[in-house]
């Protein structure tokens, strides 16, 4: 318990460093009384709208919410959307130093309909084209800025696919941070999935892996995992794999250890944002600890947590650390 205490105590004293794809979350929430006359769909009577923040900003929330200095480094579009994003980041205490914006980009906005907490619809606005070259530089130079200036502990990679993580960019970040000695966490998506080369942690959801390594999976098991794990090495030359198995809860390779941690039962409401909080959560826990049993164990905890809140929400650090105190001690 005293040391679960002191790991949470030690998230205040982490500089982060986020990179990633930025959005908007829109929800508007509503009833349904009626079927339209117009078309078979439901009639939804709007009773209030909400802004959250989204994608690679989730994760930056996670880790502020966990008590850690935390930056964005992004590029977003020059648009309204970009402006409430910042004053989201603002409000949450997010550094938006590194935060670019460019004309050319259009900020990502998911607007979600909600009746009785059950999601009608999704309407996406969006860009996902790879950055120019002209803002891959003008990104790049951010990064260094920031890593000379502020020395972070670690830097996670959020991968949405939207075109902010080029192949550029992720090989000259994570070489820049091998450089200066910070933790590389990365959280990919299929499209780059093996640019991430010599990165620290490593985290695919279980679909991501099938996809990248082509494969067809009945049962999961210890030793399936770590044949898995030996491929991804063999191309990505990382440290840690780290799989999320869905509701079948995280594996876990470094070297020779090796490990599946079942999911702890939960009243599941909503899975959107929960594979940004684990690896915030996880970026952190390794980084403070280097214990990379302990990193899957509250990480796996922290995912379960938040998909029983309906929409994208940042854990809770109290009820974090109490529910680790309570399944790890």
């Amino acid at each position: 318990m005293e040391n679960i205490q002191k790991l949470f105590e030690s998230f205040s004293k982490l500089k982060v460093g986020v990179i990633g794809d930025v959005m908007l979350d829109t929800y508007m929430w509503g009833r349904v009384d009626r079927i339209s006359p117009e078309a078979p769909v439901p009639v939804v009577q709007l009773e209030e709208k909400e802004y959250r923040i989204g994608g690679a900003g989730n994760v930056a929330l996670n880790c502020q919410s966990l008590g850690s200095q935390v930056f964005i480094l992004s590029v977003t579009g020059d648009d309204n959307e970009g402006l409430l994003l910042e004053e989201l980041f603002h409000e949450n205490m997010i550094d938006t130093s590194y935060l670019l914006k460019s004309p050319s980009r259009t900020t990502t906005n998911k607007t979600r309909i909600i009746s009785r907490n059950q999601q009608m619809i999704r309407l996406d606005k969006e860009v996902t084209t790879d950055l120019d070259p002209n803002n891959e530089e003008l990104l790049l130079r951010q990064v260094h800025s920031f890593i000379q200036t502020h020395d972070p502990d670690v830097m996670i990679f959020e991968d949405y696919n939207k075109g902010i993580l080029t192949e550029r960019v992720i090989h000259q970040v994570i070489t820049i941070c091998k450089e200066a000695g910070v933790v590389t966490a990365v959280d990919p998506k299929r499209k780059n999935f093996f640019a991430y080369h010599r990165a620290d942690i490593f985290k695919p959801n279980l679909g991501e892996v099938k996809q990248g390594l082509n494969l067809l999976i009945e049962e999961i098991n210890n030793s399936l995992l770590s044949k898995i794990h030996l491929e991804l090495k063999n191309v990505l030359e990382h440290n840690i794999s780290f799989i999320t198995l869905s509701d079948k809860g995280v594996f876990y390779q470094k070297d020779g250890l090796a490990k599946i941690i079942p999911s702890h039962l939960r009243n599941i409401a909503d899975v959107s944002g929960a594979g940004d909080t684990v690896i915030a959560v996880a970026a952190l826990v390794y980084t403070a600890t280097q214990n990379v049993h302990l990193m899957a164990e509250v990480a796996n905890i922290a995912g379960g947590l938040v998909c029983e809140e309906v929409g994208t929400v940042a854990i809770d650090k109290s009820r974090l650390q109490r529910e680790c105190e309570l399944l790890l001690s």
